[in-house]
């Protein structure tokens, strides 16, 4: 119940998620291909980033690094853990979380948050509640297949906060399609290179070329009442 009328006790992350763009990335099917396909809207937008276990160590397979790291911290590399991203450990509703040991015995700080379900529902939910202006899923668990899976617990929470926070849910696949992305003056200024050089060559080894530069100079000669 709590989940859906937003009286669980979240907690307020270090950095501003208020009307961002926020993507969060789990290790799920195809996470890879769709990673790749997005890299583009990433380095434009800059999301923050929120890594969902073993998906903090997804995004920074890719050189990235998330902002946030949620979870039940049992899929996600130490290295990712120490690499600076705020860790918000995810809890049973009455507060015992199976991977705080974890986390403090690598002396790292944390955050707790109480909530059912899945630590991908509770990333959803977080961006949620945090005022997120668009929350963008990788990896995530969203096809007809994955709802109607019988072995696989907790999906009934999953179809409640996909109906919470619709309004607001894109798919990563569907990013790409929607964002064209811009060209960057780097790569503008590279095809004027790619372009222009052929031409140099081909005025400088060309005779003919060569020729018709110096009719012009002389024409330019005789018209300024050279010689």
């Amino acid at each position: 119940k709590g989940m859906i009328t937003g009286e669980l006790p979240l907690p307020y992350p270090g950095i501003s998620l208020k009307g961002k763009h926020v993507l969060v990335v789990v290790r799920g099917q195809n996470y890879k291909e769709d990673l790749i396909t997005i890299l583009p809207y990433i380095r434009e937008v800059k999301p923050v980033i929120i890594g969902v276990d073993g998906g903090a160590d997804a995004v920074r397979e890719f050189g990235l690094k998330p902002h946030l790291i949620i979870g039940d911290m049992d899929s996600v590399s130490d290295d990712t853990l120490k690499s600076g991203g705020e860790i918000i450990v995810h809890a049973y509703t009455d507060g015992r979380a199976p991977g705080l040991d974890r986390i403090k015995e690598l002396g790292l700080c944390y955050k707790l948050l109480p909530a059912p379900g899945t630590s991908e529902d509770a990333a959803l939910l977080l961006a949620y509640e945090m005022g997120a202006g668009l929350i963008i899923a990788l990896g995530t668990h969203s096809s007809m297949i994955d709802f109607l899976d019988k072995g696989r617990k907790g999906m009934a929470s999953t179809f409640l906060v996909r109906l919470k926070v619709g309004s607001k849910l894109v798919d990563a696949r569907g990013v790409s399609q929607l964002y064209p992305g811009k060209i960057s003056p780097s790569l503008l200024a590279g095809l004027f290179l790619a372009a222009f050089i052929p031409i140099l060559l081909l005025i400088f080894f060309s005779p003919t070329i060569q020729h018709i530069f110096h009719l012009l100079f002389l024409r330019v000669r005789l018209s300024l009442g050279g010689v």
